[in-house]
């Protein structure tokens, strides 16, 4: 069979990016907008799947956002994140691809998880209360992946990224991640001559990003290389401080006014940096720096219709 790879969720960050680095090397992507496929709707997923036949499915599909939105909107992200995950899955094994690549989150493990995490901190200790349903459902995707692995013998492997940005992010301040909202908020206030940003919590967690077009790179490399049971991370090995990352970020937009951070709202969890060892083992490693991942994610911003 020719080689034929459907991009769930192509169109968010991680789907589109995906997309990129497949397309780059002439490879064949599958795609289907949501319009045309409702992945909560077990028999439309089956019967597409089966009519389709792709070779292999990246999952990138998911309801995604930041502390906000999770909080607020738990039985959405529970229920949806569920839904697309087991009618992907299960459609895979239905309609006999045997490759899948399910993504998951950083926020699979716990709270206070040691650090670096570790894959074998999965399941160890409490969640970061904030995002357990989303985290909850990852957990149950990535499970899902092993148990048709162990049953059936399907290749179906997930990788764990850490927190990502890059161009096609979320910039709406309701249901964004902290980079996004951080920088849709600085640049808005230097536009409109404001001379105070408010950040939420103190400033003091720290937080490891990546940037997409990594991130994809990784995915692609484990979609040809990877093949064993166990999850495996992927992320920078890099952190900075919520503190230091809106620096940063107003440093790049050059703004000049002051950064307010408010303690009254939460700081989700202290410190999150994952062991990528086992991946940078195998060959894979980011190349894209921090500044200038955020400089071009300011200017994806720019350039977008969601820019005030």
């Amino acid at each position: 069979m020719h080689e034929l790879v459907w991009v769930a969720g192509h169109n968010g960050m991680v789907g589109s990016a995906v997309t990129r680095a497949l397309r780059a090397q002439g490879r064949r992507v599958l795609t289907v907008d949501r319009a045309e496929l409702d992945l909560t709707n077990q028999r439309d997923v089956r019967d597409w799947v089966q009519q389709n036949q792709p070779s292999s499915i990246i999952f990138c599909a998911a309801k995604v956002g930041g502390i906000m939105a999770n909080d607020t909107l738990p039985a959405d992200f529970l229920y949806d994140n569920l839904c697309i995950q087991v009618n992907t899955i299960n459609a895979a094994h239905l309609a006999a691809v045997n490759n899948l690549v399910f993504l998951g989150s950083s926020c699979i493990y716990p709270k206070f998880a040691e650090q670096p995490i570790k894959e074998d901190s999965l399941l160890t200790g409490s969640l970061e209360p904030t995002n357990e349903w989303y985290a909850i459902a990852k957990i149950a995707g990535l499970k899902m992946c092993q148990a048709y692995m162990r049953q059936y013998g399907r290749n179906y492997i997930s990788v764990m990224p850490c927190n990502l940005y890059g161009p096609g992010d979320n910039f709406d301040l309701r249901s964004s991640h902290v980079m996004p909202a951080l920088i849709r908020k600085i640049v808005n206030a230097k536009r409109q001559g404001i001379s105070t940003v408010q950040v939420w919590g103190s400033g003091k967690p720290m937080r490891e990003f990546l940037h997409v077009d990594d991130l994809a790179a990784g995915v692609v490399f484990c979609h040809d290389n990877y093949t064993d049971y166990e999850h495996i991370n992927c992320g920078s090995g890099s952190e900075v401080t919520i503190r230091q990352l809106a620096e940063t970020i107003a440093s790049v937009v050059s703004y000049e006014g002051d950064l307010v951070f408010d303690t009254s709202k939460p700081d989700g969890t202290p410190r999150k940096v994952m062991d990528s060892s086992r991946l940078r083992a195998l060959g894979w490693a980011p190349k894209i720096e921090l500044v200038d991942g955020i400089r071009s994610t300011v200017d994806a911003f720019l350039e977008s219709s969601t820019a005030e």
